[in-house]
């Protein structure tokens, strides 16, 4: 290697002294560079070139480790590219206008009238070849194990919601867990099953509801709770599947539960409740009473579907004659009454509440209550004595529902409004459930559960009865008053339970329109938006 250098000549900078001798001794003596003389770098080190051996330079170059090294060095240092976008979120054009009018009416969803939540559950189009194959081969199987008739349900009138059982049942089997292939995945068969499921868990809640309650009429809503939960909790539905022979069609393999806990559980639950909301389109609640307790065999009375052990309040107080003594079962028939549902109304409200009629909050404040909520509701009647018999359950009712636990419970457990309010918390959560179904037609599940959780906050439910300033007719007990109406750590709680009590009371004595009717006319449950709900889109 030769290095070849030269001397750099200096440019010498301009320079003048300045010399103060009143201040210094010593001359001051600035430089002024010229910047119009620059001189590089390497003629500054005395650098002018250098020359290496070309063979040695060769080797150096064609070294694969400094190529490793250098592709490491690159990789590095390269920008990162960001994935490209799922096509799933990729914009398409614009329908015209023909083009989406005829998407929209040859929806089966835009085919019934007369059954419009039926309607909104179904799928947002018609079912292709794929979709009739899985039927004819799977459909039979499933419809012989729930114990329905193996003839095709397009072959009922016009009129008979059980005409499109077949469409729903086969939506109820297509969830989204074990399947890979593009029938499952096609927007109209996951976004039906998806919205049968989000029906589904509130039909459940609600009938169980009922059913315990009528069930058992001296108890609170704990104990009520937990027995709902162990029937129908997620750790029990793969068990009620095996039972009801329905695994080879939920699961990919013979022996279910050779697989672990969490892939057996959500596609048990995503079926079960999907099956349920089929179920109550189609035929009511009495057939889902029989499906619950014939077809799955569920039964009330054993040992894991019972509470755990309290202290329990003694109850002195009667019950309804057709409770003492017995407990009922789902097959008992229905009653014609004073009411709607007059056997929930008489598990839920006591007998003895008619101690209370003609006291003072009856007459001071049972006529604002009434006014407010637009009680009571104008019913034709063969006889006028049955409207007034109803009016008097009604206002006996309505004071039950602001009877706060604080005032009489630990004398007399079931006077309060606790038992109203565990109903109207299930009869509200369906009802809204229904009106998101058919508001939003081509909104999947998951979608529908978000914004149904965003409305029925706590906050938001009490925030309403407040509205109307009936928080001013709560019957506390003299020692708690002053704390409750000055603590809104405590008042927004017992507002909220008195409105759901409302809306249990309105469910028992005139039925779910009229429930409808407070939720959405007198409560206006929508006023309040959430926020908007988005999806995320998978990166």
């Amino acid at each position: 290697m030769e290095l070849l250098s030269s001397s750099i000549p200096h440019h010498p900078s301009t320079s003048f002294e300045l010399s103060y001798s009143s201040i210094s001794h010593f001359p001051i003596q600035i430089r002024q560079r010229n910047r119009d003389l620059i001189v590089p770098r390497c003629q500054r080190l005395g650098i002018v070139s250098v020359a290496t051996d070309p063979k040695q330079a060769d080797k150096r170059e064609s070294t694969p480790q400094r190529l490793l090294r250098e592709l490491e060095e690159h990789k590095r240092n390269a920008p990162r590219q960001k994935p490209p976008p799922s096509k799933r979120f990729l914009l398409k054009p614009p329908l015209d206008d023909k083009l989406l009018a005829k998407k929209f009416l040859d929806s089966p969803q835009m085919s019934l009238k007369a059954f419009p939540l039926l309607s909104s559950c179904l799928p947002s189009m018609r079912l292709n070849n794929a979709d009739m194959r899985w039927i004819d081969e799977f459909l039979l199987e499933a419809k012989q194990a729930l114990g329905y008739p193996l003839e095709a349900s397009e072959s009922y009138e016009d009129d008979n919601p059980g005409k499109h059982f077949d469409t729903l049942l086969y939506l109820t089997f297509q969830h989204p867990y074990f399947a890979n292939c593009a029938r499952v995945k096609a927007r109209h068969v996951w976004s039906g099953h998806s919205r049968l499921m989000f029906l589904g868990q509130y039909v459940l809640e609600l009938a169980l509801a009922e059913f315990f309650l009528q069930r058992y009429p001296r108890e609170t809503p704990g104990p009520l709770r937990e027995r709902v939960f162990a029937l129908i909790g997620k750790k029990n539905l793969p068990k009620w599947i095996k039972a009801a022979s329905l695994h080879n069609l939920v699961f990919p393999v013979d022996d279910m539960f050779k697989l672990k806990r969490l892939e057996r559980e959500a596609p048990a639950k995503s079926v079960f409740w999907a099956l349920f909301g089929a179920i109550y389109l189609c035929f009511g609640l009495p057939e889902v009473y029989r499906v619950l307790f014939e077809v799955f065999a569920m039964d009330p009375e054993a040992e894991d579907c019972q509470p755990r052990e309290r202290r329990n309040l003694e109850d002195v107080d009667y019950v309804s004659v057709e409770f003492d003594g017995r407990k009922l079962s789902w097959q008992d028939p229905p009653e014609v009454a004073l009411f709607a549902h007059p056997r929930i109304f008489r598990a839920c409200v006591p007998p003895g509440m008619h101690r209370f009629r003609g006291n003072i909050w009856d007459f001071d404040c049972n006529p604002h209550v009434m006014r407010a909520l637009g009680y009571p509701l104008r019913m034709t009647d063969r006889i006028p004595e049955i409207t007034e018999a109803r009016n008097i359950e009604l206002g006996l009712g309505l004071q039950l529902c602001f009877l706060h636990p604080s005032k009489y419970k630990y004398e007399h457990p079931r006077f309060c409004y606790e038992r109203l309010e565990y109903l109207g918390q299930k009869v509200q959560d369906l009802v809204m459930a229904e009106k998101l179904l058919m508001k939003h037609l081509d909104a999947p599940g998951k979608w529908l559960q978000e914004r149904h959780r965003r409305l029925l906050m706590n906050k938001f439910c009490g925030k309403y009865l407040r509205e109307k300033y009936l928080q001013r007719f709560i019957i506390y007990a003299d020692t708690v008053q002053d704390t409750f109406e000055n603590n809104r750590r405590l008042r927004n709680p017992t507002t909220t339970a008195v409105q759901q009590a409302i809306h249990g009371l309105s469910y028992a004595v005139y039925g779910k329109p009229d429930v409808r009717r407070l939720m959405f006319e007198v409560f206006d449950f929508e006023q309040t938006q959430p926020d908007p709900v988005w999806r995320r889109s998978k990166q």
